[in-house]
């Protein structure tokens, strides 16, 4: 359990410190956008690489290598790339309406806790 752990951990290094690059990088390309393209990037590129990696490690028989890749360097990359994978194993597995509330409840739902986390903050430090 504690190799695990620190695969992840080391994949988690490696994804966050790509992330980050990749949104320096894209801000240096495209300036200031009034969408933030780095995200957007990061998100798309992620799920894509999710999908080879799954298939890939899937059919050589190497799932071993999960912890450190998928959950650690793309989890690390961008957790996105997980949700966008919990969400094709769901419409794969037939449950497209169950798929469809997991979509609605993770974006409302985070939304809602970013919000609410934002107004307690300000609450206890007395700013507006």
């Amino acid at each position: 359990m504690l190799m695990t752990v620190l695969q992840v951990a080391l994949g988690g290094a490696i994804g966050a410190s790509g992330r980050y690059l990749s949104g320096v990088a894209i801000l240096r390309i495209f300036g200031l956008q009034p969408m933030p393209l780095g995200v957007i990037f990061v998100n798309i590129l992620g799920s894509f690489l999710m999908g080879l990696l799954v298939v890939f490690l899937g059919q050589k028989q190497m799932t071993h290598l999960n912890p450190l890749l998928a959950t650690g360097i793309l989890g690390g990359f961008t957790t996105f790339s997980s949700f966008s994978l919990e969400t094709w194993t769901l419409i794969e597995r037939g449950d497209t309406a169950l798929a469809a509330a997991y979509v609605g409840l993770s974006v409302s739902a985070g939304l809602l806790g970013l919000v609410a986390g934002i107004y307690a903050m300000r609450a206890i430090l007395g700013a507006a």
